[in-house]
């Protein structure tokens, strides 16, 4: 028997609980892992909350992400082997001191990249490269605009794009996040609780608006994210931190400039081993070349998952978290 965190029913952080649970051994094509950090990512709340129905339903343990040992393989496991330092995003189960899952989903962590590191950046980091280098192929003549700068992937995707020599602008609701958001690749970064940010893109671009904008945001930045784009722009909805987008007429997406838009999930685009290891692996080598570097800054034991949901959905975090079994 193991430790971890058990949700029994949907609602606020009080129902995470701490429970003994019996992992079992792998079948064929699993692997058994012993866990030494987990990632706290905002799509935690929303199985937690209900608001994505966990796929197997109630009970079920929560967290997409994290590193650790291999354990035990089972029968035809041939990539990895016991011992090995390993990363994934997966199936939900990461809040969980051991934990089987397939192990086409897991990954070696390079020498260099410490596990606490590989644990809070896997599906972060792979959701940076995705938007950065997929779903709008981002350049030296790109302007974007990244809400929620200084979260976990907007700080590593100001990096990164900044590398790739586009112009970035970010928004975020204080100084001291607009600062983080600075120091990590942003040019331009706007205060969304005291600045109009649509009017501010407008003067940062001379009236151009923007290639693309990257919206993990929601509610409150619709429609002001559609304001920011010119004609024929992208509009990537890929959260909903503030809650759920209301419902809209397509016609608006022509009245505001023929605009694109697209609902990306990190999970379509590292559905294929082949997809997870090219995605992984870009995102492996720019961490490891110091081009993008990950700031864990917040860390708590597994067993206080609670206090971690409630300063997560406060906007007390920064950057990277992790839990610590």
């Amino acid at each position: 028997m193991v430790q971890a965190i058990c949700v029994h029913e949907t609602g606020d952080a009080d129902v995470l609980n701490w429970e003994h649970v019996d992992v079992g051994e792998p079948g064929p094509g699993e692997a058994r892992i012993r866990h030494t950090a987990i990632g706290l990512n905002f799509i935690d709340t929303y199985f937690r909350s209900g608001l994505y129905p966990a796929p197997n339903g109630l009970p079920f343990i929560p967290g997409n992400e994290g590193a650790g040992v291999v354990q035990v393989v089972g029968e035809g496991v041939t990539h990895i082997k016991p011992g090995d330092r390993v990363a994934y995003v997966g199936p939900l189960g990461a809040y969980a001191q051991e934990r089987v899952i397939p192990a086409d989903r897991l990954v070696v962590i390079p020498e260099g990249i410490a596990d606490k590191v590989a644990a809070g950046m896997m599906l972060k980091g792979m959701t940076a490269q995705y938007l950065l280098r997929q779903t709008f192929v981002v350049g030296p003549e790109t302007t974007l605009l990244f809400h929620a700068a200084a979260g976990g992937v907007g700080l590593i995707a100001g990096q990164w794009a900044a590398h790739l020599g586009a112009t970035v602008i970010g928004t975020a609701g204080s100084q001291e996040k607009m600062d983080l958001a600075k120091a990590n690749g942003f040019q331009h970064v706007i205060n969304y609780r005291t600045e109009n940010f649509a009017e501010h893109v407008a003067e940062i671009t001379g009236g151009k608006g923007c290639d693309v904008v990257y919206d993990s945001v929601g509610k409150d930045t619709f429609p002001g994210s559609l304001e920011c784009l010119k004609p024929r722009g992208l509009w990537v909805s890929f959260g909903q931190s503030s809650g759920p987008l209301p419902d809209f007429n397509l016609g608006l997406l022509a009245q505001k400039g023929s605009l694109f838009a697209t609902r990306p999930t990190l999970f379509n685009y590292i559905a294929s081993r082949d997809d997870l290891e090219m995605t992984a692996g870009d995102l492996f080598d720019v961490v490891s070349r110091g081009i993008v570097k990950i700031s864990v800054n917040q860390e708590y034991r597994l067993a206080d998952a609670v206090q971690a949901h409630q300063d997560l959905e406060g906007r007390k975090t920064t950057g990277t978290t992790v839990l610590i079994p």
